[in-house]
């Protein structure tokens, strides 16, 4: 069975936040470290959207332009609410893996 019966399964927003968590980036930089991280590759409509909607939130900030790029930085808000997350997340993971070992694959 493929992975696309299972839909999106990661998070842009998560993704994002965990990007700026290595210092401020622009958003080529943030497209290239997130397609590091996880080979995923957001198009630009995606990564602005989800940048004005963090910003909107106060998760992130926008810094001053370098040339005509934007770099953004995560805000202490945006850290404890990427950490809940990731804490979360993972404790799923370690019980669905768990659960798995238990079914023998």
């Amino acid at each position: 069975m493929g992975t696309k019966r299972l839909g999106r399964t990661q998070d842009p927003t998560l993704m994002v936040l965990t990007s700026l968590t290595g210092g401020p980036k622009h958003g080529y930089g943030l497209i290239q470290d997130i397609e590091e991280m996880t080979g995923i590759t957001l198009g630009p409509g995606t990564l602005y959207g989800v940048l004005a909607r963090l910003e909107e939130e106060g998760f992130i900030e926008a810094l001053e332009a370098d040339d005509r790029r934007r770099p953004y930085r995560i805000t202490a808000r945006g850290a404890a609410v990427l950490r809940e997350r990731l804490e979360t997340t993972a404790k799923v993971a370690r019980i669905g893996l768990r659960r798995l070992g238990h079914l023998g694959t």
